[in-house]
């Protein structure tokens, strides 16, 4: 296994009372923090009508903040934890990052109001920013090149079946016992991981790492590389889409198309067309170039979503077609993002961990707010969600014809 990190790039842990677990264990572990975000926000999706009722919500699109609160503290979550794991190593912040996140769920399941669970929720996410963060920083430290992408490409598939399944977990707690039990399924994923990650994971920072620049001044940097900067700001746009989906599904699927029980399988169909999109990234960005593949599925998002806003403004188009055409952007959405973010980051170079912070504090802070408002407009039909998709994939487009225009939006890089 040392050998296999020496040739890929990486670097040997240092030596300490903890071997690093063999490649199979190693990638279980990491792909179990991942997706802990996705857990943490797909299995609540089911439980959103069942919270409002306990708290009496009075605006049923009040209750979408369990998601945004979550995900709010993630953005601020990420701006954090990658500075301090670069500082004082990976598995300490690790292991405090997924006690908060424990934390969190014990509040959540305690709340006697809907202010309390909205706080704990924002608490969870802070804490899962750090599995998010960090276990990316580990697999960073330990392999490089094809060795990283391999280890990855495992990790997102595992990550990818999350929103499949986790949605119909999420309904058969709810119908089984209440809302509340899926915090508890949340809070035993966090104790697994602390007690694994503790057990068995070595420190994978170098001894004598640290933060090579303050933050201020990797800030700067950031925001003068033109590349970064509106690779970032097309990022945020479409990350934008995925939370206007996610918290207005449940009410999508349920209230306007009456799906009732079927709704995790509705939403589980859909999430497969972005594992299916990784899966063909993978096989054609080596051949195409990140820029040429994600350009042209960027192109095809927009349009693709201009034809739903189009037929949602006619009325209420059939259930079937409306999910192809969701399915058919999504499979954009899963052609663009990894691409976007690689080129975002392909200029920092050693200002790689703290620049990618502050990249991921943007576009999931971007992400959030654009999908809140998306969400709070949601009027019992589908052409707030269908209009907000068009609109934000028309900006993220704007954004790269900003940097690239209109001759390099196709070249192959």
């Amino acid at each position: 296994m040392l050998e296999r990190q020496r040739s890929s790039g990486g670097h040997t842990p240092d030596a300490g009372p903890t071997p690093l677990p063999a490649f199979p264990e190693f990638v279980a572990l990491m792909a179990l923090l991942m997706a802990l975000t996705a857990l943490s926000i797909d299995i609540m999706l089911p439980s959103l009508p069942q919270i409002g009722a306990a708290f009496a919500v009075p605006d049923r699109n009040d209750v979408q903040h369990v998601v945004t609160g979550y995900m709010l503290g993630l953005a601020f979550g990420q701006l954090v934890w990658g500075p301090i794991s670069d500082r004082w190593g990976r598995k300490g912040p690790l292991l405090l990052g997924l006690l908060v996140f424990g934390v969190g769920s014990l509040v959540s399941i305690a709340a006697t109001s809907f202010s309390i669970l909205l706080w704990a929720r924002v608490l969870q996410g802070l804490g899962g920013a750090a599995a998010r963060v960090i276990s990316v920083a580990i697999i960073r430290d330990l392999y490089a090149g094809r060795q990283m992408a391999r280890v990855m490409s495992i990790v997102m598939m595992v990550f990818i079946t999350v929103p499949v399944i986790a949605p119909s977990i999420g309904q058969a707690l709810a119908h089984i016992g209440s809302w509340r039990w899926a915090f508890y399924v949340l809070l035993a994923a966090a104790a697994i991981g602390i007690v694994w990650a503790g057990l068995r994971l070595p420190e994978t920072a170098s001894s004598g790492m640290a933060v090579g620049r303050r933050l201020t001044t990797t800030a700067l940097a950031v925001v003068r590389t033109k590349t970064t900067v509106w690779y970032s700001v097309a990022s945020g746009f479409m990350f934008g889409c995925l939370v206007s989906y996610i918290v207005s599904a449940q009410q999508v699927f349920v209230d306007v198309f009456a799906l009732g029980a079927g709704f995790p399988v509705a939403f589980g169909a859909i999430a497969c067309s972005i594992a299916l999109a990784s899966f063909t990234n993978a096989q054609l960005v080596q051949r195409l170039g990140m820029r040429r593949l994600s350009h042209l599925a960027l192109a095809g998002f927009t349009v693709v979503s201009f034809l739903l806003a189009g037929l949602s403004l006619v009325g209420q188009p059939p259930f079937l077609l409306f999910a192809l055409l969701l399915a058919a952007s999504f499979f954009g959405f899963g052609l663009i993002v990894p691409n976007f973010n690689a080129i975002a980051m392909q200029p920092m170079g050693e200002m790689a961990g703290i620049a990618s912070s502050l990249i991921g504090f943007f576009t999931s802070g971007a992400g959030v707010a654009t999908g809140w408002v998306v969400g709070r407009l949601f009027d019992g039909t589908v052409r707030p969600l269908s209009m907000g998709f068009a609109l934000l994939g028309l900006l993220a487009l704007i954004s790269v014809l900003a940097v690239e225009g209109p001759k390099g939006m196709f070249r192959g890089e």
